[in-house]
């Protein structure tokens, strides 16, 4: 039987900031894409280099952009607040909540960097939104 988890049920919830912390679902999100971690390599191959082979070390971590792909709700609270934060240029803690039987959470910090609306003639309101991490992630499962 495989293991493959249906990516249905998935959520992506948008901090409050306060003291605790709540969180509230940023509705209905039809595709989430990212994070896109990467790590940066800086070349040091110079010409003692054996075999003339080229030599790298590891640098920067990139953290990404997450994407999300959603219906928009013109009068929706969670769709507006990040608006919101990308106009007013807010640092906001995210929480990716997956599906399966232990909830495994992904939590970042992100700036809203874009804010695309759609509005076909032939579908319903769409709104692509782009969120880009800044600091290290908590990833469930992954120490460092």
């Amino acid at each position: 039987m495989t293991q493959a988890q249906w990516a249905i049920g998935t959520q992506l919830q948008r901090g409050d900031g306060a003291d605790p912390e709540n969180f509230a679902t940023v509705a209905k999100i039809n595709n989430i894409s990212g994070p896109n971690f990467s790590l940066d390599i800086d070349d040091t191959t110079d010409l003692d280099s054996p075999g003339g082979w080229e030599e790298v070390i590891p640098t920067i971590l990139r953290s990404g952009e997450v994407a999300l792909e959603v219906s928009f709700l013109p009068d929706n609270t969670s769709q507006l607040g990040l608006i919101e934060d990308m106009f007013g240029r807010v640092l906001r803690n995210f929480q990716m909540i997956f599906p399966d039987t232990a909830a495994t959470t992904w939590t970042f910090s992100a700036y809203v960097v874009g804010f695309e609306l759609d509005v076909p003639t032939e579908s319903k309101l769409g709104a692509a939104v782009t969120l880009k991490i800044t600091g290290q992630p908590t990833i469930a499962g992954v120490s460092v």
